[in-house]
């Protein structure tokens, strides 16, 4: 009774009275748009005294509770679009992972500079406003939620705009080798990172709109020079160019020139994240470390760390902008997970409850013929058109790097000593995580080591396999180093860490293998080459133990002739192949190591190393910068084999060699103790 009569006198002080009630001086019940009395009169309702402060107060809580409904409605029909794909796995929308808050909140501090750029400063901020309103822009972003929750009507606004930009992408007059190197990014780089939404870029470089700098060109152009340089006919019109130097000097004075004026834009982070991928790729580790940082910093700045469909200020943005910061944030987020494991840092992007989601509307890249792009075959041979997957792929990347990201944080963080107990509760997790990630990879994306194709899928599908197996390494490796302690008690060895490890490290040399055979070393990326770099690790592990294993030291001949390949291309896998060498003279190992490419034909080198004595001649090699190889642009021969069969069934784990590698101290346990080397 008492909670009842509390209701009571709580409804009647939030009533108002409309004018008609007012008048008669009876009593009004406030209800909208026509009181009860004037229901009944028929009269016309008005309310012309505002309403208590009180009444406005649990209006707002009114909101508040509905707009935590439709949150709770549009997130549960995410999950169903989710877990319940159309029948053709070929036609399935990308997976949709929301993170979402309690509720709905407003952005109020991002808002437009006096440059016009949409930049966020929090509410401690000096250019932070003091009005506590949060009218502006909340109406919008509560409308576009209610009308379009799952992003159907945004998602065919997009693909309509996607492919009538890329027709007249396809008639525009973009001259050689510009076109050339374009294609390039477009083939073997976009479809990994998306680091730039190709329709917003492409047409905005006609009309020189805000999705497209000079600075953005340049570095795009700078970082496909590489590739460029084997295509005989795009090599001359470079030397017009300092041999694409011109590009690198060009975007970096930008770059310079952006910051110095302060008005740096989305592009400038796209920018920066190729020029960090090109420096990383020189091994220039400083100057790449620096671009990421200043890109990551920008993307606080611009706001883009946060949901803009759920999150939302001043600024009107489209589904486009929306769309292009979804995907710039988690590039950068993958891009970050990557540079920590190059250079053995701890990450600096984290997701949060407010972080956009992993979420791609524009998937009309999705089902496009995918071919490599620069390649040039003989004897016939042609790489069939294959769809590219490239939303999916990405998606799927997105989702497995989150995985990792737990990995790096709680076993390999080189500020902090991971404790025993820390790493077996992430052991425990991730393992469980990467099983459940592997299971519900769609068949089109995974790659089966026991039943491998005659050609290797596109590019970035070959590496989201690699990365996969290159993470399970990393998760279980450090297992293999554990020992008793006063904080974990005696800990039980588990002979299926060492498998899963030799597994996985066969499994990345057979995929590279038909990486290389497909596609040749010049396309031969560092994140290609990184997973090599891992997997050799776990081999020397084996030859450490058992030095008689003439299996486990051919797999590490393997890796060592595939680092000493990829180093033409990525100068910084010198560092790697030359800690690679040098325990694999520590151990004593004779291993053959060509001073000459092994020719694609099948034939044996004529001069080969032979000793460990022999082989400082070959680190001394690395060390000036000039292997001795010579660069061959064209790939030819995709049934000749580089490296020779490889027998991915037999993983030569026996009691004896898991007893002999748990008395080992190995040599390349945790990763900061590679990178205190050098790499």
């Amino acid at each position: 009774m008492t909670h009842i009569m509390s209701t009571a006198r709580e409804t009647k002080k939030l009533q108002f009275t409309c004018e008609q009630c007012r008048k008669r001086k009876v009593k009004c019940n406030g209800r909208e748009p026509r009181c009860d009395r004037c229901e009944a009169r028929g009269e016309e309702c008005e309310y012309k005294q505002s309403p208590t402060l009180a009444y406005t107060h649990s209006l707002e809580k009114r909101v508040e509770e509905l707009e935590a409904e439709i949150q709770a409605l549009r997130a549960g029909a995410a999950d169903k679009t989710t877990l319940e794909p159309e029948s053709s796995p070929e036609k399935q929308h990308p997976p949709i992972n929301v993170m979402e808050p309690s509720r709905p909140r407003v952005l109020k501090g991002l808002n437009l500079d006096e440059k016009g750029v949409p930049i966020y400063h929090g509410s401690t901020s000096l250019f932070h406003r003091l009005d506590s309103s949060i009218q502006n822009g909340s109406t919008s972003g509560i409308a576009t939620e209610i009308s379009d929750p799952l992003g159907a009507e945004s998602r065919q606004r997009l693909v309509l705009n996607a492919w009538e930009q890329r027709a007249q992408e396809s008639l525009s007059q973009i001259p050689e080798p510009f076109r050339y190197l374009l294609n390039l990014h477009w083939c073997w780089i976009q479809p990994l990172f998306n680091f730039i939404y190709r329709p917003a870029f492409t047409r905005d470089m006609a009309m020189l709109g805000p999705y497209y700098s000079h600075t953005l060109m340049n570095a795009l152009l700078a970082h496909s020079v590489r590739w460029g340089i084997g295509d005989e006919q795009t090599r001359q019109l470079l030397s017009a160019y300092d041999d694409g130097k011109v590009f690198a000097r060009q975007a970096w004075d930008g770059i310079f020139k952006e910051l110095r004026e302060g008005v740096c834009t989305i592009s400038t982070v796209q920018a920066l994240l190729l020029l960090s991928a090109q420096e990383c790729s020189h091994g220039n580790s400083t100057q790449a470390w620096v671009c990421t940082g200043i890109a990551f910093r920008l993307i606080d700045h611009l706001g883009i760390s946060f949901d803009s469909q759920r999150f939302m200020g001043s600024v009107a943005l489209s589904d486009e902008d929306s769309e292009i910061r979804r995907r710039l944030f988690w590039s950068c987020y993958f891009w970050d997970k990557l540079m920590s494991l190059y250079l053995g840092r701890s990450p600096s992007l984290q997701q949060s409850p407010a972080s956009p989601p992993q979420r791609i509307l524009d998937d009309s890249a999705e089902d496009e013929l995918w071919t490599p792009h620069g390649l040039t075959y003989t004897d016939g041979e042609q790489y069939p058109p294959t769809p590219s997957h490239s939303t999916s792929s990405f998606i799927q990347i997105c989702r497995l790097t989150v995985i990792f990201n737990e990995i790096l944080i709680h076993m390999y963080d080189p500020t902090y000593h991971n404790s025993d107990i820390e790493m077996h509760s992430c052991l425990i997790k991730e393992e469980a995580s990467l099983n459940s990630w592997w299971a519900e990879l769609p068949p089109f994306l995974k790659m089966e080591v026991s039943d491998l194709p005659r050609y290797a899928p596109p590019s970035h599908i070959v590496i989201l396999n690699l990365l996969y197996h290159c993470f399970r390494i990393l998760l279980y490796r450090p297992m293999l180093s554990r020992r008793s302690s006063p904080e974990s008690g005696p800990l039980e060895p588990n002979p299926n860490h060492l498998r899963e490890c030799v597994s996985s490290a066969t499994a990345i040399i057979a995929i590279f293998d038909l990486y290389y055979r497909t596609f040749g070393e010049s396309h031969c990326t560092i994140s290609v080459a990184y997973c090599v770099y891992i997997a050799s690790s776990i081999f020397l592990l084996q030859v450490q133990a058992t030095p008689s294993d003439h299996q486990a030291a051919r797999r590490l001949e393997f890796c060592a002739l595939a680092l000493a390949s990829a180093s033409r291309i990525n100068p910084i896998i010198r560092s790697a192949l030359k800690l690679v060498m040098e325990a694999i003279n520590d151990l004593g190992i004779e291993m053959a190591m060509p001073f000459e490419p092994q020719p694609l034909t099948g034939a044996t080198p004529a001069t080969c190393i032979n000793s460990p004595l022999q082989s400082q001649a070959f680190l001394s090699s690395i060390d000036s910068g000039q292997l001795p190889f010579t660069y061959e642009p064209e790939f030819v021969g995709l049934d000749q084999l580089q490296f020779g069969h490889l027998d991915v069934e037999d993983l030569g784990i026996s009691p004896e060699m898991f007893q002999a590698v748990l008395s080992l101290e190995p040599m390349t346990v945790r990763l900061e103790d590679l990178n205190d080397q050098g790499f």
